[in-house]
């Protein structure tokens, strides 16, 4: 049973980190050369799929790595597994409290109709976006080691 929850965590970590990768190194620099009214319309299209499926994903991991934390005997590895949790619960409340709220602002404009004082969200979502790849990236990283000691 650790084995498969094993392979559930890294394949969870490496899914999340793989997808956060992509959008940040190819869709994150495609949005930043539209001109404001296709960047919007392109961002309300873009999180269709994404916006119901990475938080399962996301949380799902997490809950495997406290899972694995409580049955390793091992205390390093439980000790990594616990780690590889919290970055994941990391990348979930910087996307639930950074980016989404810039995702719901962004869904909510018409493209047609730019408000004279919008202010350009892509670069402040860009950071956080940022943010979580790199925790992403990092828990995909103490997920397979952890794996590889237990």
């Amino acid at each position: 049973m650790r084995e498969l929850m094993g392979t559930m965590a890294v394949l969870g970590s490496g899914l999340t980190a793989g997808v956060l990768f992509c959008v940040a190194l190819s869709v994150v620099p495609a949005l930043r050369a539209l001109p404001p009214d296709r960047y919007v319309q392109a961002h309300q299209l873009l999180g269709r799929n994404y916006d119901p499926t990475m938080p399962v994903i996301v949380l799902s991991t997490a809950l495997v790595d406290v899972l694995l934390a409580v049955v390793t005997p091992e205390a390093g590895t439980r000790s990594l597994f616990v780690i590889a949790g919290v970055l994941m619960v990391g990348v979930s409340a910087v996307s639930h409290l950074c980016n989404v709220p810039i995702n719901r602002r962004v869904k909510g404009l018409d493209p047609a109709a730019m408000p004279q004082d919008w202010t350009d969200p892509r670069p402040v979502w860009r950071r956080w976006h940022l943010l979580r790849t790199v925790l992403s990236v990092v828990a995909l990283v103490v997920n397979a080691a952890a794996v590889a000691l237990a």
